[in-house]
């Protein structure tokens, strides 16, 4: 009996070892993700239409260790973002913003679609 209680006992300081060290592990893989994610938000500044991920241009590999580092020194996705936009200009991004006039950008799908539903029903309607 002596011996079960203490093989429970090293088997739960056995498991609070393993959970310290999983716990407290650097999360590399999750880090390269966030960097490739970034990476495909970013267009090419010698490119046409291509991300700094999919170009091996010498300016998108700068644009990249300029993420690489940004990352590392702990800035959030948004103030990389914002940095690489004002070192490059807002053409830079593969997706407009959603203030000012990228606004409109994101809402004129919707708006189209509205205008030619609500011409569609008029037009049912005079008939």
């Amino acid at each position: 009996m002596k011996i079960l209680r203490s093989f429970r006992f090293w088997l739960a300081a056995l498991a609070l070892v393993v959970i310290g060290v999983v716990v407290t592990a650097p999360s590399g893989n999750a880090e390269a993700a966030r960097i490739g994610h970034l990476e495909s938000l970013v267009k090419c500044p010698s490119c046409e239409n291509l991300s700094v991920a999919q170009s091996n241009a010498t300016s998108a590999l700068a644009v990249r260790h300029e993420i690489v580092t940004m990352v590392h020194a702990g800035d959030s996705d948004a103030q990389i973002l914002t940095s690489i936009e004002a070192a490059y200009g807002p053409s830079i991004l593969l997706s407009p913003s959603t203030s000012g006039l990228g606004v409109l950008l994101w809402l004129s799908p919707t708006l189209v679609v509205l205008v030619f539903v609500f011409g569609g029903w008029r037009l049912r309607r005079r008939r």
